[in-house]
């Protein structure tokens, strides 16, 4: 019998820090899954607040304009998850949950301002399929300095988070997309932060939001499905920051634009705390 050819892992310069602050944030608060990833990108980064100030998904949320409902929609929860609601800061709030969370202009302009220009969050809107995707990520590995990347996708088109062990490999080693259904249906943001090669495939690492999704947050899904929820051809949009050192935003956006891929914010359904003034 043959052997099967190798698999190989890659992780992104700062993996470990940023999967570290993951760990140890869990969960969410309510509406604030960007926050909750731009925070771990500015972590993962080594960066901290003015006057050591904890650089936190409340902080993130504040300054990105993030706007959380008055009251929890139960069914944009997956299941096992009850919902956390202990803000530390003042978010504005508004009625309406379908319109709640962050902009990805918001985020982009929170990444900004909360490392004072250190990093730079470019976004990528597409066009996604495997090949771009692996093409950003194998430019995000290329880095020296930490990198983050921050998706923002539609959860329906993804793997549930917890395949069995055949149901990898037989993706890894022969391609076979068939995988669990689905874990919920909402517009989420989530960080990835590695992946597996095999000769049938490439699984991305997913930093989640949730405990329940996955094991404690982080789950492994495969390059098709995660372009698909990435490209989120139904409305709204989605896309794709690469948060890097501001030295290698030239190098990204280089590349990304030799990809095909553009460059612009994308609009996902939410509205800032400016629309409520």
């Amino acid at each position: 019998m043959a052997r099967p050819d190798p698999l190989e892992m890659t992780l992104l310069t700062g993996a470990r820090e940023l999967l570290a602050v993951h760990a140890r944030e869990l969960p969410q608060r309510d509406d604030l899954c960007g926050a909750f990833c731009g925070a771990l990108a500015l972590n993962a980064a080594g960066l901290i607040g003015e006057d050591g100030a904890p650089i936190d998904q409340d902080a993130v949320a504040l300054a990105a304009g993030s706007i959380v409902s008055g009251v929890r929609d139960a069914g944009t929860l997956p299941h096992g998850e009850t919902g956390r609601r202990d803000y530390r800061l003042r978010i504005p709030t508004i009625e309406d949950p379908d319109v709640s969370g962050t902009t990805a202009a918001g985020l982009g302009e929170a990444i900004t301002t909360l490392s004072a220009g250190t990093l730079a969050a470019i976004p990528l809107a597409g066009p996604w399929n495997a090949a771009t995707l692996a093409g950003v990520f194998e430019l995000a590995a290329a880095l020296e300095h930490p990198v983050t990347l921050v998706a923002n996708f539609a959860t329906h088109h993804l793997w549930g988070g917890r395949p069995s062990v055949n149901q990898l490999l037989s993706y890894l080693l022969d391609g076979e997309l068939e995988g669990p259904p689905p874990d919920w249906h909402v517009g989420h943001f989530a960080c990835v932060f590695g992946c597996i090669r095999g000769p049938g495939g490439s699984l991305y690492g997913v930093a989640d939001t949730y405990p329940a999704l996955g094991d404690g947050g982080v789950h492994l899904q495969p390059q098709e499905r995660l372009a698909a929820a990435l490209e989120r051809r139904e409305e709204p949009a989605g896309g794709l920051f690469v948060v890097v050192f501001a030295s290698d935003a030239a190098a990204v956006r280089t590349g990304a634009a030799a990809l095909g891929l553009a460059e612009r914010v994308w609009d996902n359904g939410t509205l800032t705390s400016e629309t409520l003034r």
